[in-house]
């Protein structure tokens, strides 16, 4: 019997307060100060934060009275942080990191608690992209995990920063549990991987600032955008030769259709079945997952998949699952997501019926 999963909070452990040497202000050293003037550094604080020309819903805590001068400490909105929205994008990537990372037996139920520490990126970045890292699997000091952080964090910083994403995280940000920085990462993967799922438009949250100018704790309020449209993120990606065939030789399309549906039906054929409309017959996935089978010459068991799918969520499993068994053919992870191609999006099923077609045209 296996054993149960493991969060990786409960896998790593949870570091002390006392064992850290770095306070939780974003790799700014603190200063010990004596019990009086901590005192009046909380008052000086709380008075900045209820001054009326800089109001904030945010509860200033004992460590921003610590900041140094002119340094900074960013938190996250509390009505931000119970947006529907913001909870419903949270979930949506916990989903997909629990989906991608099923095979390590790793669950992740709080991205602030069991994501900070580098391991969990780690292991997605590793799923996604193919390539292991040289860092160490389990650390549970401060600075091991700092280090795999930066590890970690540079090689997705070089992935992500020629398709134009701003870097809106860092080592002490993920470190110190910062969400909107650990959202911020997510999103970028997410898009960049071409994710099978769909994320929640145009999220934005507040970020209360606070700044410490000659003694005094100022705050302001900062909107950051999380998502935008899907058109827009998915548009980050470079343009392929679909997008040049339905752009500008839309008069070539139906001679790729009906290469294509050639391909298809020469195998389909063999179960007495036939595909005349691509972006239709293809939309539940029923018929990606019987061809995958003729093209590799093996029976998928029909418990696999729904065979009369009806919802859209049993349509998106079974051509996620036809998508698996392209990868286990040797095959690229497909562009498409399958969500685009139960959407009837022509352009996304083309993608997938030609990267077959390339890779099987010459099988009997």
């Amino acid at each position: 019997m296996s054993a149960p999963p493991i969060r990786p909070s409960q896998q790593l452990g949870k570091m002390k307060k006392d064992e850290s040497f770095l306070g939780k202000l974003g790799g700014t050293l603190v200063r010990k100060k004596k019990s009086k003037e901590v005192s009046d550094l909380q008052e000086e604080g709380k008075n900045a934060i209820n001054a009326p020309l800089q109001p904030s819903s945010a509860e200033v805590l004992p460590e921003d009275t610590l900041l140094e001068e002119n340094a900074e400490r960013t938190m996250l909105d509390p009505t931000s942080r119970d947006s529907p929205k913001f909870k419903e994008l949270q979930r949506v990537l916990i989903d997909w990191i629990n989906n991608e990372l099923e095979d390590e037996r790793i669950i992740v139920k709080d991205l602030e608690e069991d994501v900070y520490d580098g391991q969990v990126l780690q292991k997605l970045f590793e799923k996604l992209y193919g390539r292991k890292l040289n860092v160490a699997e389990v650390t549970q000091s401060e600075i091991g995990q700092k280090q795999k952080l930066q590890t970690v964090l540079e090689t997705l910083n070089e992935l992500l920063r020629p398709h134009g994403w701003a870097i809106e995280w860092s080592v002490d940000s993920i470190h110190s549990k910062s969400l909107v920085s650990i959202v911020y990462l997510l999103v970028g993967l997410a898009v960049h991987f071409q994710a099978p799922i769909r994320l929640p438009e145009q999220v934005s949250v507040q970020v209360v600032v606070v700044k410490k100018r000659e003694g005094i704790l100022q705050t302001s309020h900062v909107t950051k955008e999380l998502t935008s449209t899907t058109e827009m993120m998915m548009g980050r990606f470079e343009r392929d030769a679909f997008d040049t065939l339905l752009d500008h030789a839309p008069d070539k399309l139906n001679v790729v259709k009906k290469s294509l549906i050639t391909f298809v039906n020469k195998h389909l054929n063999k179960l007495n079945l036939e595909v005349t409309e691509l972006e239709s017959q293809f939309a539940d996935g029923v018929y990606l997952v019987l061809l995958m089978g003729l093209l590799e010459g093996y029976f998928v068991p029909l418990y696999h998949f729904f065979l009369t799918p009806e919802s859209f969520e049993q349509k998106v499993h079974n051509v996620s699952f036809a998508f698996e068994l392209m990868q286990d053919g040797g095959l690229k992870k497909p562009k498409a997501r399958p969500e685009d191609v139960v959407n009837l999006n022509l352009k996304s099923t083309l993608r997938v019926l030609y990267n077959l077609f390339t890779n099987y045209k010459d099988s009997e």
